[in-house]
């Protein structure tokens, strides 16, 4: 079984939202698309909040500075919402 790379892991190019969902866009054509109830943060933040987001990492993840959140496209693609609560609940 081939092991993947860092260079072969989908990338992201795009951010949107809807009322209730966070759609990312990966640089592979595919489109994902969240619950904004897995974040939060999100949900609870103004549209302008979520739109004032940074791709970091050469697209691994998004930044929301006003939102002070971060979200990895891994973690996305792994199906992982929030993980400060799953943190939180584990202490």
């Amino acid at each position: 079984m081939p092991i993947l790379t860092l260079e072969s892991e989908p990338l992201a190019v795009g951010v949107s939202f809807s009322e209730d969902v966070f759609c990312l866009a990966l640089d592979d054509g595919r489109a994902v698309s969240v619950p904004l109830a897995w974040f939060p943060r999100l949900l609870h933040g103004t549209p302008a909040q979520r739109q004032h987001l940074e791709l970091i990492v050469l697209g691994q993840g998004i930044h929301w500075p006003d939102l002070d959140e971060d979200i990895s496209v891994a973690g996305i693609l792994a199906g992982r919402g929030d993980q400060t609560r799953v943190r939180r609940s584990a202490a």
